[in-house]
């Protein structure tokens, strides 16, 4: 079977390893001729992956037609906040019934739309046409062949199933589900609750404020779910409990450690410089809040992490303000 993975940084480029591995003939688009260069002729990509050998069959290419030629898989591994603008120079090129694969994580700003709502309309692909791969998938440690696991949802079963098989492999075990509203929200909103641990790490506090953060977290996922008709099951699941362990308490989670930054009280501009590479929940965070308002779900760690990020509050007022909310039952979906 033929893919394209359009997107060479850490997640794309370790999910073309995967694609190749499982058996598919892939071709991974990027931007810089150098990198791809390297892909292709050295079977590394040193900027993102240093050190990880890629598969020799792997291609790479600078020519969206020529990697989107014959595809019958499309993954999409691009900045969710670019997607609206790749996607659109690419969708003439993308065969009619091909299966277009989000592997981002993030809320498009402005619109609060999910990535896979973005695809639908850019592409004019329908909804069973769009998969969503999601769970605590670090890119480094997969592409390291550690063994993990993950989820592709699709409201068509044929074409989950499909996919399912391509992504399988002996440290890679796929698993499917329905629950594309879920899956995408159970990614989009742990990049925040990540930042939001990491700001805890870089105030010196420790597994107690972390649990509690990932626990809270996961009701705040939760509840902005079930208001949006995701089943509430697959927040106790890999897309929702398993990535928010994973991406909040791993040092290999960009979100986690950009939080790191901003507890130790650098600014905003110096985490970012710092980073170099996208950190999804800093810009998400802003589109998450804006869709939970829009479903009337209180999210105040979310609101929180806006108010870190982009209106100057220290990171430790936002554990006293989260310390100080009225008190309440735990009813972890609905409180």
């Amino acid at each position: 079977m033929r893919a394209a993975v359009l997107g060479a940084g850490s997640w794309g480029t370790t999910f073309a390893k995967v694609l190749a591995d499982a058996g598919s003939e892939v071709t991974l688009l990027g931007r810089r001729p150098e990198l791809v260069a390297a892909v292709a002729e050295r079977h590394e990509n040193p900027d993102y992956l240093p050190g990880i050998p890629l598969p020799a069959r792997l291609r790479a290419t600078t020519d969206p037609a020529e990697a989107l030629a014959g595809a019958r898989i499309v993954v999409l591994a691009v900045p969710s906040q670019t997607l609206r603008d790749n996607l659109t120079d690419w969708a003439p090129s993308i065969a009619p019934d091909a299966t277009l694969v989000s592997l981002m994580k993030g809320i498009e700003l402005g619109t609060a739309k999910r990535m896979s709502e973005v695809i639908g309309e850019v592409a004019g692909a329908s909804a069973d046409r769009v998969a969503v791969v999601s769970g605590p998938n670090l890119a480094r440690e997969i592409a390291e062949e550690q063994p993990a696991a993950t989820v592709v949802a699709c409201a068509d079963a044929g074409r989950a199933e499909l996919l399912q098989r391509a992504c399988f492999t002996p440290y890679l075990r796929s698993y499917t589900n329905a629950d594309v509203i879920g899956c995408e929200l159970g990614g989009a909103v742990k990049n925040v609750i990540a930042l939001a641990a990491g700001m805890a790490e870089g105030l010196g506090f420790g597994d107690n404020t972390r649990a509690s953060l990932i626990t809270r977290g996961l009701a705040e996922t939760a509840r902005l779910g079930v208001a949006l008709g995701a089943d509430p099951l697959t927040f106790a699941g890999l897309a929702g409990l398993g990535d928010l362990v994973a991406t909040c308490s791993s040092p290999l989670s960009r979100n986690r450690t950009f939080g790191e930054r901003l507890g130790r009280g650098e600014s905003l501009a110096e985490a970012q410089a710092a980073a170099r590479t996208t950190v999804e929940g800093v810009k998400s965070c802003r589109s998450v809040l804006a869709l939970g308002r829009r479903a009337g779900v209180d999210m105040p760690i979310t609101e929180g992490v806006v108010q870190v990020c982009h209106e100057d509050m220290p990171a430790g007022k936002l554990v006293a303000a989260l310390m100080g909310r009225d008190m309440k039952s735990e009813r972890p979906v609905t409180a």
